[in-house]
């Protein structure tokens, strides 16, 4: 189960990385719903590795017998690897790339919310907002890819 859930997180984490720098460069110009949308996208793009993460440890580790509790244990934990990495990514986006994102965003957005203060809290949320809809995704495979004997 460990390798499963290291090889299929760092592919999630890969994949985050490079689709969320790949927005940065392709989708500047555009406004922030659209890269926003993108980013969520993003998010749900390499979390798809869940999925195939349960499917792989069931059918190939596991001679086709995976339980809820496994497979939610499975995807959660790659769902840990995906979340760390879209928070170093992002924590690198807002203090090294573009360190006015935050207040530029809050701006352009018309939002009366007050800007968190650091990126590190930016991070955090960025961690909290993967982790959860990692673990929705993790909890509907799991319920999909069950298989007792």
């Amino acid at each position: 189960m460990q390798t499963t859930i290291k090889k299929f997180g760092t592919y999630a984490a890969i994949t985050g990385a490079v689709l969320f720098f790949s927005a940065l460069y392709f989708l500047s110009g555009f406004s922030y719903k659209v890269q926003e949308v993108s980013g969520y996208a993003t998010i749900v793009a390499s979390l798809l590795f869940v999925f195939f993460g349960i499917k792989h440890f069931r059918d190939k580790e596991n001679d086709g017998i995976v339980s809820f509790k496994q497979a939610l244990t499975i995807g959660v934990l790659i769902s840990v690897f995906a979340a760390i990495a879209f928070a170093v990514v992002d924590f690198i986006f807002t203090t090294l790339i573009s360190q006015d994102f935050v207040y530029e965003y809050i701006e352009a957005t018309n939002s009366s919310q007050s800007p968190m203060s650091t990126s590190v809290s930016f991070a955090l949320l960025m961690f909290v907002t993967v982790f959860l809809i990692g673990f929705i995704i993790s909890l509907i495979s799991a319920l999909i890819l069950q298989r007792k004997n």
